[in-house]
Formats: C-alpha cells, structure tokens, sequence
C-alpha cells in the first residue's frame, strides 16, 4: 500500500483538532456542572427527612431554612456558570456556613 503525504490535509486535521478540544473541555465541564447542579437538588428530600426528625425541644437547633438557601444559592450559582458563554466575574451574596442556632 502506498500513503500518498498530503501536508495540506494534516494542517487541517491538527487545526481542527487544536480547534476542538477547548470546545470538548468546555463540553465536559458544561456537563459536570449541570449533573453537579442536579446533585444538588436532590439533595432537598435528605434536608426535609432531617428536618422532619428534629427534635424541635432542642435548646439548639439545625436552621435547615438557612440550609435550603445555602444549597439554593450554590445551585444557582453553578447554574449560571454552566449557561454562560464566557465566565466574567461576578459578585454573590456569601454563604451562611453556620447552621446552629
């Protein structure tokens, strides 16, 4: 068999191929982020569940509201990210991180 040495064709295959991958990575990362942004949302039956088998005597309580708002934010967050054509800087209200009160 005799391969006949195009260099037009390879310059083309590899220009595609450069061309492609930050698209594929983007792909990929787009995809993670909507399947992290879905785990995130299945989390609200495990906090109901908790919430549901609190003990509401308790002199310090789990704020599970202050949860679903944390995990609602980080959500949405991750949300906006996977839908953006370019990732420009944005300002976010910050996290509660303390559930007891």
């Amino acid at each position: 068999m005799h391969f006949a040495f195009r260099p037009l064709s390879v310059v083309a295959t590899v220009v595609v191929l450069v061309m492609s991958g930050p698209s594929r990575a983007a792909d990929a990362e787009r995809e993670a982020l909507l399947r992290l942004a879905h785990e995130l949302a299945a989390l609200a039956p495990l906090v109901d569940a908790a919430e549901t088998g609190a003990n509401p005597a308790e002199r310090v309580r789990f704020r599970y509201d202050w949860l679903r708002r944390d995990i609602a934010r980080v959500r949405d967050g991750v949300l906006e990210h996977a839908g953006a054509d370019q990732a420009a800087p944005r300002l976010y209200k910050p996290l509660r991180g303390d559930y007891r009160r």
